[in-house]
């Protein structure tokens, strides 16, 4: 497929993920009673990100622009978290690990294979290279350490081998298997692999160029515009400390480096408005205090009653089933947001090749460059506004006391050397390769086998949801055993 191909299809994944983070928020806020209600909530919730996750990790997969595939990653990641909050509060719902959506499915209109979870290629690809230094330190330890498996290995293989051709031709020969030429791989599956190929090759290229660009842009924009970001930060600043004096009657108190500086109170907004915040914040003040006065005044003590009340109402809501506050949906929102305001609308009839934005890279350093030219204006302003004090309002910054207490050394020192010596680290003088090698040695540590998950084939359980509507527990497929590998085995080490 093309880049146009791919990028329609995040446009449409993208549409169908904020349509559902709008949908979610309302359906799960609300406290439900009903046990089936809530695991359909559950299950349809989960089959749809299921599909958002299929989508989005063929699209992180196949597209070559650098820019969108930041972003594409942070929403999967996003994504795959939210899949796994949703299998956990199934689980703790129905108190099993295995799942049956067979009704769901066919409302839905979807196949039971749209339902299978893939462990994503980027699992595999980005981790390549250190998987090849360890495979290829292990062969050398075992071509040093001399330890002789060749003459074992050969005869079985040669064994093996005989075993398994004359068990190949009695199958072929009662018709149970397809004869040798049956499985060759057509010429349209081989020009794939190869455009696959070739896109990965594409992507690494954009990807290099990318992080180039990120330091080549920032530098030009250092020398063009350093000079000029500075000299905006001191005027604004300087503005500010002229205004608040003019509102109040005195300079304002310098934002310390742990609050952030300057960039707290000019954080996207302009004289004008921070102008406008100062006189809210002083009538907001106002209009405070005299509203806790007011309620101190009005404010009617409860009877016996109704605390009662209000504690049996909250028992009965403790009773209902909540869902549990997500760790991924503000993630995915902020991955939407960004998705909305940078890619929805925007015309790449020019990037043809789909290589870096340069104009991103500027909008991203600019914020950058002036945030570290922003540390080092707020210490020259920091100095000028005691200078003004000093001059204007004659204040005197009084030197901080010094704490007359001192640490005891004793019992408390006499711990923590403990510690340390229980985290003492027992491998410390010992290489990589020296661990690597008395592994092997002892025999702990094989060269396995390449094996895919996707080689366990395992057909979906048609009639789990009717079983158990009939009290009878269904037994697992292994397709349902291969997903919880997946879930639970695999996903969690990204």
């Amino acid at each position: 497929m093309s880049n146009t191909m791919y990028n329609k299809m995040w446009h449409q994944t993208q549409e169908a993920l904020g349509a559902l983070l709008d949908k979610e928020p309302q359906k799960m806020v609300e406290p439900q009673r009903n046990q089936v209600f809530i695991f359909q909530t559950l299950a349809t919730f989960y089959i749809k990100y299921v599909q958002i996750f299929r989508n989005l990790e063929n699209v992180y997969d196949q597209i070559v622009h650098p820019q969108k595939r930041i972003l594409i990653r942070k929403v999967l990641d996003g994504v795959m978290g939210r899949i796994l909050e949703l299998k956990n509060e199934m689980v703790e719902l129905e108190l099993t690990e295995f799942h049956y959506f067979d009704d769901i499915l066919q409302d839905l209109k979807l196949a039971p294979q749209q339902l299978d979870i893939p462990i994503p290629k980027y699992f595999l690809k980005e981790k390549l290279e250190v998987i090849k230094g360890r495979e290829k330190i292990l062969a050398q330890i075992l071509a040093d350490s001399g330890i002789d498996t060749s003459e074992m290995v050969w005869r079985r293989f040669h064994q093996c081998k005989k075993t398994e051709k004359l068990r190949e031709e009695e199958m072929i020969f009662l018709g149970m298997n397809p004869p040798p030429l049956f499985n060759e791989v057509s010429a349209t599956v081989i020009q794939a692999e190869k455009v696959d190929r070739l896109r990965n090759e594409v992507q690494m290229k954009h990807e290099e160029d990318y992080r180039e660009a990120l330091v080549t842009i920032k530098n030009d924009l250092k020398l063009i515009e350093g000079l000029d970001i500075k000299e905006n930060l001191q005027d604004q600043i300087r503005h500010w400390f002229i205004e608040c004096r003019n509102l109040t009657g005195t300079f304002p108190d310098y934002p310390d480096i742990e609050e952030g500086g300057s960039a707290i109170i000019f954080s996207n907004k302009t004289i004008q408005q921070v102008i406008e915040d100062i006189i809210a914040n002083q009538e907001e003040e106002e209009k405070n205090e005299k509203k806790k006065k007011k309620k101190k005044e009005k404010q009617p003590k409860k009877t016996k009653r109704q605390k009662k009340g209000t504690k049996e109402k909250n028992k009965e809501e403790d009773e209902k089933w909540k869902m549990s506050p997500s760790l991924f949906l503000p993630a995915m929102k902020e991955g939407c947001n960004a998705y909305k305001e940078i890619w929805m609308n925007k015309d790449e009839s020019w990037n043809f090749s789909q290589d870096f934005d340069p104009e991103l890279i500027k909008e991203e350093k600019r914020k950058e460059l002036e945030s570290e030219i922003r540390v080092q204006v707020d210490e020259l302003m920091r100095q000028e506004l005691k200078n003004l004090k000093l001059a204007v309002d004659r204040e005197r910054e009084h030197p901080a006391k010094v704490g007359k207490k001192k640490k005891k050394k004793g019992k408390k020192g006499k711990k923590k050397e403990k510690k340390t010596k229980k985290d003492k680290d027992l491998t410390a003088d010992r290489t990589i390769e020296s661990l690597y090698k008395e592994l092997v040695e002892e025999g702990l540590l094989i060269q396995a086998l390449k094996v895919n998950l996707s080689d366990y084939i395992g057909e979906y359980s048609y009639l789990g949801t009717t079983l158990r509507q009939v009290s009878i527990e269904p037994m697992p497929s292994l397709l349902d055993v291969r997903q919880l590998i997946t879930l639970y085995g695999i996903w969690p080490l990204d």
